[in-house]
């Protein structure tokens, strides 16, 4: 796919030289760019010469001074400009083979790119990754990535990925390692492949790469009553032991699904560190806690207001505490919780960034209040649309409500930025 404008930032340098979305940036000072890693690289300059295809075809060659590190402001469509780096992998638990047709086109996209790893912290499982994306990788010093591990045992990984390819997990990150490139690493638990002490073992070897190794993350595999081939789920017993097998090892952390199965407390914020693998739902949950308890409340609101916060089972209890924590001490406020249960997709289904419109639809249509709140993370980015196809505004004919999205999904400071406007 081109470099295809999507964008264009009010006031930039992009909006000065008339730069509109449809527009194509052909190359920078002559030189062709396959994706946002040359874009930025060659941005780096006082002078530039921009080639640029306009919407009705025609090219135009622009000349520019500006500061050296100022940015554009072009918002792209795509961070790569060829084709995106295909999965090569069956894994045997990879949640886009497990999707119902009719979804939106782009969920049962598989990719599998070091580079969108790199841009947009995707994760990857460098069973694709050729000489040529070392060579580039070492000379332009990219990283951190997000690696896919799940196991570093060569004879389980195939079997885990189903790819030959995946036995070479160690001599990647060894080269990793040698060549000073930081990486995240990720662990899908599927119990009776992983665990135990298999576990144990992946995260020795991880361990053994020292601070190469920036963090891991230990996440439950996700079943939907879509799938065909029988896996196991955690479940509170292989929480518990998970629990105890990392708390052995340093930088390792697991997902705030653990904790609640094995019915135990969330970890102070220490434990997460930077909170490195928080679109993972690692630390979600008490960062959201940590940072309502740091804000300062309005006493009361000029006006009787009435929300329903509509929350995931995952985020349940820390919802719970806020909205008791608000109703008590916010004069004129009522929140109400609205749990969604996932019928589309199955009970064990437990997240905010699968809830469908449907199951939206049922779970605050016959609540008294008449505003919902929701995370942005149940909606694409950039769209009010849901995984289902349907948008907000089909929800909002349906509930009869109104809607409140709130950008930050790990804070409740947009919400209450929002209480002291009323």
């Amino acid at each position: 796919m081109p470099a295809l404008v999507s964008d264009v930032l009010s006031g930039s340098v992009a909006e000065e030289l008339e730069i509109e979305k449809g527009d194509i940036l052909l190359s920078i000072d002559g030189a062709e760019m396959l994706d946002m890693i040359d874009y930025n690289f060659l941005c780096k300059s006082d002078n530039l010469t921009l080639e640029i295809q306009k919407s009705n075809g025609e090219i135009e060659e622009i000349e520019l001074e500006k500061d050296f590190d100022e940015d554009l402001g072009i918002v792209f469509e795509s961070a790569v400009f060829d084709r995106v780096k295909p999965c090569l992998n069956k894994c045997i638990f990879c949640f886009v083979d497990q999707q119902p047709e009719g979804l939106r086109d782009t969920l049962y996209i598989k990719d599998d790119d070091y580079r969108l790893s790199y841009l947009q912290g995707t994760y990857i499982t460098l069973t694709n990754l050729t000489d040529k994306d070392r060579e580039r990788i070492k000379k332009m010093h990219l990283g951190p990535f997000y690696v896919s591990v799940h196991t570093t045992n060569p004879e389980l990984r195939v079997k885990m990925l189903r790819n030959p390819n995946a036995a070479k997990i160690m001599d990647n990150l060894k080269w990793f390692r040698k060549n000073k490139i930081p990486f995240h690493a990720q662990i899908v638990l599927c119990p009776g492949y992983n665990d135990g002490e298999e576990l144990e073992r992946t995260l020795t070897d991880l361990a053994s790469l020292k601070n190469t190794v920036l963090s891991t993350a230990i996440v439950p595999v996700g079943v939907t009553q879509f799938r065909k081939e029988t896996l196991k789920q955690v479940d509170e017993k292989i929480a518990k032991e998970t629990i105890k097998i990392a708390s052995k090892f340093k930088r390792v952390c697991l997902s705030d699904e653990f904790f609640l199965l094995a019915g135990e407390k969330i970890p102070p914020a220490k434990y997460y560190g930077n909170f490195a693998q928080l679109e993972d739902g690692v630390g979600a949950i008490r960062l959201l806690i940590d940072d309502y308890k740091s804000l300062k409340l309005p006493k009361s609101l000029s006006k009787r207001a009435k929300f329903i916060f509509a929350v995931s089972y995952a985020a349940l209890d820390a919802f719970r505490f806020i909205a008791d924590d608000l109703n008590k001490n916010v004069k004129n406020l009522e929140i109400e919780l609205a749990p969604v249960k996932s019928n589309y997709w199955g009970r064990n289904i437990t997240v905010a960034g699968l809830i469908t419109s449907e199951d939206l639809i049922e779970a605050v249509k016959d609540k008294s209040a008449a505003t919902v709140v929701i995370p942005s993370v149940m909606l694409r980015p950039y769209s009010e649309d849901f995984l289902d196809g349907k948008n907000l505004d089909y929800v909002k004919q349906k509930t009869c409500k109104s809607f409140v999205v709130l950008k930050n999904n790990y804070s409740i400071k947009e919400f209450i930025d929002k209480l002291y406007k009323i």
